[in-house]
C-alpha cells in the first residue's frame, strides 16, 4: 500500500472541514436537543462558527424567525420576476390534463 502525498490529504482534509461563518440554530429549552420541528414555539440561539468554535450570534423568538436568519431571502429586483415567470412557473400544476399520472375523467 502507497501512502497519500501530505498535499493531496491536506486539500481533502480542508475540503471537509466547516466554513468559518456558517450558521446554526439550537433549541433553547429544556431536555435534549430534538428535531428543529418538534417544538416550533421555542426560542432559538443562532451560532456562527469562526473557524476554532460556535461563537453565539443572537437569540430569535421562534423556528420560523431561525429559518429566516439561517436562509435570507435575496432582494427580488423586476429583472428576476421577470426570469421567474416564465412559462413553466406561470402555469396551474392542477389544471386539467392528459398525463401519465393523471386520472381519466369520468
Amino acid at each position: 500500500m502507497t501512502d497519500e502525498p501530505l498535499e493531496r490529504w491536506a486539500a481533502r482534509r480542508q475540503g471537509r472541514l466547516r466554513k468559518p461563518g456558517e450558521r446554526t440554530a439550537i433549541t433553547l429549552g429544556t431536555g435534549p436537543q430534538r428535531a428543529a420541528h418538534v417544538d416550533p414555539d421555542a426560542p432559538r440561539l443562532i451560532l456562527e462558527w469562526d473557524g476554532f468554535a460556535w461563537q453565539p450570534l443572537m437569540p430569535v423568538e421562534n423556528y420560523a424567525a431561525a429559518r429566516r436568519a439561517l436562509n435570507p431571502q435575496p432582494d427580488s429586483t423586476p429583472a428576476n420576476q421577470a426570469e421567474a415567470t416564465g412559462p413553466v412557473m406561470g402555469r396551474n400544476p392542477l389544471a386539467p390534463g392528459t398525463g401519465r399520472h393523471r386520472k381519466p375523467s369520468s
